[in-house]
């Protein structure tokens, strides 16, 4: 910058004297001298912290992530087959907003693995970018900006594997569900029971569920056709506008998830998904629909899973339901599998474990879905006397059949129980949660 700066200096003064009779006549001349002053001036720009950490795209070579930076998740990013997604212990990874086609999602393709083993210490967090967690995992004094009602402000993880999944007309592969028909990374199922798609532990998944369509979210955790070589456990799902995790056949086995505030349901099998599921903890919010959702296989190939060690809140205040859902299960479509250590608390009254329709009557009957130690824990009013508007336990299991086609209501006094308290050995040991953001913030 310049500026112009005049200086009067007085050179001379002359004066002139006429000879004649008139007045002496006086001149003064000024002479001024300019001067040039230069200013600098720094001007800062903003760096873009994303310039050499953004995911965009398709992932067609190895990748490792640097935790020391903050990651971000641009759209639709795919890593394809023969590729290995790396992500070490604490890394953050924030997602750009969008709905429709391009939500910002992330898929592990058929063939592709991820890496992604966080610790108790440091887990890796997947999120918005409108979430305020920095590099560490750490938050602000004034703590998180987002909240459990804070929904669908990006897509989710998808994880898809050559593992075996009952398809209607029996079908060897199809497109997951949130994905374009044109993207074929979207491609799962396959023969290979034992396929591996890599690891993922102490994970962290926040805030997701975008609409990519009309009534159509994305899950928090897809695992479509995920084989029983691929290692899954703790893992977080918060938030989510849809499903928390949703298992689409596969034989993967995973223990120690919890799922906090998702609008859908929290845990959800389809397509005769085969695997063990041990360790589970939801809670319910308003927002929320089933804790659990079990649909049985679509093809002619049967899956049966196990469920065990889970803990399933409600969402009651003062013995009134919060939403007009939250059920506890539902079992649909000839479901199949097993249901061991389980304890329902803080249900109000009128929500249920149901049998949807007649396959489902004909699977318990069959001695193909079953049911073993379920605990039911009432919930208090505000003085903590238990809530009047309970139901007992043979409403609570309910057959929907009408007229009734299996004795599961009847049976219900066998297989399960009302407990005043938590009963050692059933639910999940929550202290293996303690490194959630719902342990922590809720």
């Amino acid at each position: 910058m310049k500026n112009l700066k005049f200086l009067p200096i007085l050179l001379a003064l002359m004066i002139i004297v006429s000879c004649s009779d008139q007045e002496p006549i006086i001149e003064y001349v000024t002479v001024t001298e300019m001067v040039v002053e230069t200013i600098t001036e720094t001007v800062e720009v903003e760096k873009n912290q994303y310039s050499d950490s953004t995911l965009e795209g398709n992932i067609t070579s190895n990748l490792t992530l640097d935790a020391s930076k903050m990651w971000l998740l641009k759209g639709r990013v795919s890593v394809v087959a023969g590729v290995t997604l790396t992500i070490p212990a604490g890394t953050i990874i924030k997602a750009s907003a969008g709905t429709g086609a391009d939500a910002s999602t992330l898929i592990i393709a058929r063939g592709a693995k991820i890496e992604a083993s966080g610790t108790e210490e440091a887990p890796i967090v997947m999120t918005s970018i409108s979430d305020n967690i920095e590099i560490g995992g750490t938050y602000p004094i004034n703590g998180p900006s987002l909240s459990v009602e804070s929904r669908g402000l990006w897509g989710g993880l998808i994880i898809l594997g050559n593992a075996p999944a009952s398809f209607s007309g029996d079908l060897s592969e199809l497109q997951i569900e949130g994905i374009p028909t044109s993207d074929f990374n979207g491609l799962y199922g396959g023969i290979d029971s034992s396929d591996s798609s890599g690891s993922i532990q102490y994970f962290s998944i926040r805030h997701g569920g975008a609409e990519i369509g009309e009534g159509n979210e994305i899950n928090g955790l897809t695992l479509g056709g995920v084989g029983s070589e691929t290692i899954i456990n703790h893992i977080e799902v918060i938030a989510n506008v849809d499903d928390g995790i949703e298992f689409f056949g596969g034989s993967v086995n995973a223990s120690n998830l919890s799922v906090w505030g998702q609008g859908d349901d929290a845990i959800d099998i389809d397509q005769g998904y085969s695997g063990t599921i041990d360790g589970v903890l939801v809670i319910l919010t308003s927002a929320s629909d089933h804790g659990l959702e079990i649909d049985g296989p679509e093809g002619s190939l049967e899956g049966r899973f196990t469920l065990k060690n889970a803990t399933i809140v409600g969402s009651t205040y003062n013995c009134a339901a919060l939403g007009v859902d939250g059920e506890m299960g539902d079992f649909r479509k000839g479901a199949t599998g097993d249901l061991q250590n389980v304890l329902f608390k803080n249900f109000a009254g009128g929500k249920d474990i149901e049998l949807d329709a007649a396959a489902d009557s004909a699977s318990y009957t069959a001695g193909t879905l079953t049911f073993s130690n379920i605990d039911i824990l009432y919930p208090s009013d505000l003085d903590v006397n238990i809530c009047l508007n309970v139901e007992s336990i043979n409403q609570i299991f309910d057959d929907k059949t009408d007229p009734v086609q299996s004795s599961f209501e009847s049976d219900a006094t066998l297989f399960a129980e009302i407990v005043s308290e938590n009963e050692e050995g059933n639910g999940i040991d929550e202290s293996k949660l303690s490194w959630t953001f719902y342990a922590r913030y809720k």
